[in-house]
C-alpha cells in the first residue's frame, strides 16, 4: 500500500533537514545572534549603504530607526 513509504520518506527528509537545521544553528551561535548582511547586488548594497549613514555610528547592523534622520 502506498503507506509503506512513509518510514522510508521520514528518514528521507530528516537526513536532509538536519544539516541545514543545524547550519544555521551553528552559524547564529558563533556569529553571536545576528546574521551577517551580504549585498553582492546593486539594490541591497545602496540599502546598507542608507542603513550605515542613518545609524549615527557608521554601522549598518546598529540602526536606531527614524529618530536619527535629520
Amino acid at each position: 500500500m502506498w503507506f509503506k513509504i512513509l518510514p522510508g520518506l521520514a528518514a528521507m527528509s530528516m537526513c536532509l533537514l538536519i544539516p541545514g537545521l543545524a547550519t544555521s544553528y551553528i552559524h547564529r551561535l558563533s556569529v553571536g545572534g545576528k546574521e551577517k548582511r551580504v549585498a553582492h547586488v546593486l539594490y541591497p548594497w545602496n540599502l546598507m549603504e542608507r542603513d550605515r549613514c542613518i545609524s549615527g555610528v557608521h554601522l549598518y547592523c546598529m540602526s536606531k530607526g527614524l529618530e536619527n534622520i535629520d
